[in-house]
């Protein structure tokens, strides 16, 4: 090998940094050190992996954002294998950074991983929680080596293993109108206003569940978490419409709202596992996929209290 896994270390910290001067500070080392690493690599690659900025920076090249990459999944295995070392002989031990979509996240992932880490405690495993396109580009760029997301405009490098499925029902005040029904269409719904979750990809899907019963839906009000839909629904501004099943009916101001299955058969979201197609899978990411296969469906029936809501797909 030409190069260094150190080097690759200082490339990678002044990729994500744009900065020499900021990589070396936080690596504690010289600005040279840093120019030196890159310089160096890209000697021995032929490949011009960033764009010099005067007094600005440093941003990547399309062949650098390709090579960070690599060079992440490259350390990633190196400090893995260190960590199995200092395990003495753990087949699985290590750390695995994930990412997830905020809608089920808080709900299923922290007992999973507290039973991922019943089997296996030498992993130290990291959840984030984001949007769809910023869990797409989280996966591309090497941040994370696992996503648990919806199947919302995956791209084709992106692998998804679909869990779980989750059809679209309502959500209202106990006072609404249409409260007492034991199911509803869209098409009674849609002259009433709605609380809109306004987050990229979610709204496209909302709004294309109308488009397919040519509907045109009143979008009253927009909110930008689901703490705040919920809070809105339960105190009257309009109903919305949800996919992930509940554990409770509950804003967090503690006053209670009424969920109703629809009588229409739309697209339901899939839930499932995405990673880099590219990536190789490491013993902990094996490991944390199957454990999560396992568990999922076994959880999911002990938070969401309406099993009309979810249908496991394993």
């Amino acid at each position: 090998m030409r190069f260094t896994l150190k080097q690759l270390r200082y490339f990678v910290v002044a990729g994500e940094l744009s900065s020499v001067t900021r990589a070396a500070e936080q690596l504690h080392v010289s600005q040279p050190s840093i120019s030196s690493a890159i310089l160096h690599l890209e000697d021995v690659t032929g490949l011009q992996l960033f764009v010099r900025h005067h007094a600005q920076g440093l941003s990547l090249t399309p062949s650098g954002r390709q090579f960070i990459v690599k060079a992440k999944q490259l350390l990633g295995q190196a400090d893995g294998l260190a960590h199995y070392a200092n395990t003495l002989g753990q087949d699985v031990a290590g750390s695995l950074r994930i990412v997830g979509f905020p809608t089920f996240t808080p709900i299923l992932v922290p007992g999973l991983i507290r039973r991922f880490n019943d089997v296996y405690p030498a992993v130290n495993v990291q959840c984030d929680e984001m949007h769809q396109k910023d869990i797409i580009q989280g996966l591309q760029d090497g941040r994370y080596e696992l996503a648990l997301t919806y199947d919302l405009q995956i791209p084709s490098y992106i692998e998804f293993e679909p869990l779980m499925e989750f059809p679209p029902y309502a959500v209202m005040a106990l006072d609404h109108p249409l409260a007492d029904r034991d199911e509803l269409s869209l098409a009674e719904l849609a002259d009433y206003p709605m609380v809109l979750l306004d987050w990229p990809m979610s709204r496209e899907y909302f709004f294309s569940l109308f488009l397919s019963l040519d509907l045109e839906p009143n979008f009253a009000y927009y909110a930008k978490s689901m703490d705040m839909v919920r809070g809105l629904v339960a105190n009257g501004f309009g109903y919305s419409l949800f996919n992930t099943p509940l554990a409770n009916n509950l804003a967090l101001d503690g006053t209670a709202f009424k969920h109703v299955p629809l009588k229409e058969n739309l697209r339901p979201m899939r839930m499932g596992i995405a990673r880099l197609t590219q990536f190789r899978v490491t013993p902990v990411v094996e490991a944390f996929t199957k454990q999560l296969a396992l568990q999922a469906k076994e959880l999911a029936g002990t938070v969401f209290t309406d099993r009309r809501f979810y249908r496991s797909l394993k």
